[in-house]
């Protein structure tokens, strides 16, 4: 199948996307990388009658440090994230799932801010913004407004902007010392997406005891889905083998809702949590050691 008909608009500006968002609302769709939008419009899953494609604004495109984070533009591509220096050192999570996206040529030309904006909860990258506790940078004609990660995401496919915003930047805050990280997922072939994954934050203090413990899952509901039950077995204990089984339990059994379909039956996939957050944790809780 082709697209339905539309009208094609190239700004050159973040004002002039903004204007033609605010012009034409509901009916406009942006346009950046394409990998989900245009497939979609294709099978005539969505039928936009503009398109706001956002390709010439080389504003949207950049990565710069940020007291010991990073801020990203929207328009950076996967492939850029994955090669950048900047990324690997104050962003060492995101560095890390870049190569597990997709492929190389979907790599190159998606988008930080497309993948985000997206919204898909099979999606890497909505789950490890959510478990850094990202911030998102959001504009209209009105202004702009920094809505947080866990804020940003409502839904299956649904984020909290309007049809006049423009997500414009990602904000990646700097880990605390003593912090690991991981991110664990299982696809049925390499660079699908993934019947199940974890996406895990841990921070101790001097005597290792955890002080922080974030658990996002993909491809586990509708959205991005946190484990906070869990995370307080972990929270003001020296985390033991034994605690890791009793947290990665409790997120399995109680605070995932994955669904059956074609490719796994909910409980293979509640299966798959439990197994990926031991892993995640026991890796985390290394590199929070010092064991990076």
């Amino acid at each position: 199948m082709k697209p339905a008909p539309f009208k094609y608009y190239a700004p050159q500006s973040v004002p002039e996307v903004l204007d033609l968002l605010n012009e034409y609302g509901y009916d406009a769709k942006v346009l950046a990388g394409g990998q989900s939008l245009v497939p979609m419009m294709n099978f005539r899953l969505v039928q936009p009658a503009v398109i706001v494609d956002i390709n010439k604004t080389p504003e949207l495109s950049y990565i710069e440090p940020h007291d010991k984070g990073v801020h990203l533009g929207a328009m950076v591509r996967h492939s850029q994230a994955e090669k950048d220096p900047l990324i690997k050192e104050h962003a060492p999570l995101i560095h890390e799932t870049m190569p597990q996206i997709a492929t190389v040529q979907i790599r190159n030309r998606g988008t930080i801010g497309g993948s985000l904006a997206h919204a898909d909860s099979s999606a890497e990258l909505v789950v490890v913004t959510t478990a850094l506790d990202a911030k998102f940078k959001i504009q209209n004609q009105k202004g702009e407004r920094l809505v947080p990660a866990a804020e940003f995401f409502v839904g299956l496919l649904t984020t909290s902007m309007e049809p006049e915003d423009l997500l414009v930047e990602v904000q990646i805050p700097p880990m605390p010392a003593h912090s690991g990280w991981s991110l664990k997922e299982v696809a049925r072939r390499p660079h699908d997406f993934a019947l199940m994954g974890v996406a895990v934050i841990l921070t101790l203090d001097k005597k290792e005891r955890c002080t922080e413990a974030r658990m996002v899952y993909l491809s586990a509901g509708d959205g991005p889905i946190s484990a906070p039950e869990a995370a307080k077995l972990l929270i003001g204990n020296e985390i033991t083998p034994e605690l890791i089984t009793a947290a990665a339990e409790k997120a399995a059994a109680d605070e995932i809702d994955p669904g059956s379909d074609i490719h796994a039956t909910a409980e293979f996939r509640r299966h798959l949590a439990n197994v990926l957050t031991r892993r995640a944790l026991e890796e985390a809780l290394q590199r929070a050691k010092g064991g990076n």
